[in-house]
């Protein structure tokens, strides 16, 4: 069992929280969009700035140098976190999304190709399979959740046929929370000779992800949800796949033996880093990596679910108030996803934004597929992570609850 967690203590780490209560610090419950980022990361960022604001990979001199040497340092970091099999199976891009995008149209998918996906995916594995479609004419078959919000393994299993080319699926779902069973699905995939492309944006910050144990084929992250900085994105490619997958651009760097007429990739991870990388950002993610290894991940996602746990077991009773499924806390993670009767989601997140301080998400959440399906127009979602309290929770839970009642009724 992990140890209770100190979220107090850690919250001495963040700047925007570390104020004297009263003094605007905010209650912050949109982590499933971007976390915060602790004092070790910012400063991690602005060393590079103050003390060796150089690129990496290109001049000799020691500013130069000392930039490869830490980019090196966080890759390794990285490698660990997520015990791939060395450095060179993780690539750092701008995000999640152009990690997904690689793979989609680096593999080599062809008219007639099935690719199988959730019926809950966010957009940057939905667009470009809607795009490939229309330009490749690649084929995608969907597995729709079941009655109460999960992953049905077994209709999954049903739908991969030796026609499937590859899996591409959110781990967990950034509007419900929910997490699909991975080795399952990895291996039924594997078993039909289809590889598995994960979107782990939203499992990575707080799940343990052993991409060896899991032999999964590609996997995306984004540092900004994992207290790192914006504008690098997590990307493993096994290594014997590597060769097979281009790049999605071309340019400086990540090529060799140019000529007038012709030139050479280089091998991964390079080839996937085209132009200059965000240094400052890969750095920070060293050091973010390195906070959340300090905290644990185990800890962290017992964390969530209590929290999450206190909420449900409030708001779940008032009858204008509808929480998206799965209903089970345990099943969703940090994330609280609801509709209040007679208000938008955005509706919500405003009211109580500037009554309450309560900073929380609303919309589609780039999952416009799925809302569309259930005729809905979005919803509001609160999600938790390591730095929010019990305190917080009830006064968001207060704060529902009272806007819920104040809503006329519909008759």
């Amino acid at each position: 069992m992990p140890t209770q967690m100190d979220a107090e203590k850690l919250r001495r780490d963040f700047s925007v929280l570390a104020r004297k209560k009263g003094a605007g610090v905010p209650i912050y419950l949109d982590s499933a969009c971007q976390t915060l980022r602790p004092k070790q990361v910012t400063d991690a960022v602005a060393e590079y700035y103050e003390s060796y604001p150089a690129c990496g990979g290109r001049s000799v001199h020691r500013f130069a140098t000392e930039v490869s040497l830490r980019c090196d340092a966080a890759r390794e970091k990285v490698a660990g976190f997520f015990n791939a099999d060395g450095p060179n199976e993780i690539a750092f891009m701008k995000n999640t999304t152009e990690g997904l995008n690689t793979v989609l149209f680096g593999s080599g998918l062809k008219s007639g190709d099935e690719v199988v996906t959730t019926d809950y995916e966010h957009n940057s594995i939905h667009v470009p399979l809607i795009q490939l479609a229309r330009t490749k004419g690649v084929k995608r078959r969907t597995v729709k959740s079941a009655d109460d919000g999960t992953f049905d393994l077994n209709a999954f299993e049903e739908l991969v046929t030796k026609k499937t080319k590859m899996v591409a699926m959110c781990l967990t779902s950034n509007v419900t929370g929910h997490t699909l069973p991975a080795k399952e699905v990895v291996d039924i995939a594997h078993a039909n000779g289809a590889r598995v492309l994960l979107d782990a944006a939203q499992a990575a910050p707080s799940i343990k992800l052993d991409v060896r144990a899991l032999k999964v084929d590609y996997m995306a992250a984004s540092a900004h949800k994992m207290c790192g900085p914006s504008g690098v994105g997590l990307f493993y490619c096994r290594s014997d796949l590597s060769d097979g997958l281009g790049p999605l651009i071309f340019g400086g760097h990540g090529v060799t033996d140019i000529s007038v007429d012709s030139f050479n990739l280089l091998p991964a991870p390079e080839k996937f880093e085209t132009g200059l990388q965000n240094y400052s950002g890969i750095i920070g993610t060293g050091a973010a990596i390195d906070y959340l290894d300090m905290v644990g991940l185990d800890e962290i996602r017992s964390h969530e679910i209590e929290l999450n746990k206190r909420i449900t077991r409030a708001l779940h009773g008032i009858s204008s108030v509808t929480l998206l499924p799965p209903l089970d806390p345990n099943l969703r993670g940090g994330i609280f996803s609801f509709n209040i009767q007679g208000l938008t989601g955005h509706d919500v997140a405003m009211i109580l934004d500037n009554s309450r301080n309560i900073m929380m998400r609303s919309g589609m959440h780039c999952c416009h597929s799925y809302f569309r399906a259930h005729g809905l127009d979005g919803c509001a979602r609160a999600s938790v992570y390591l730095y929010n309290t019990q305190e917080e929770a009830d006064i968001f839970i207060e704060a529902v609850a009272g806007l819920a009642r104040s809503v006329p009724r519909r008759r």
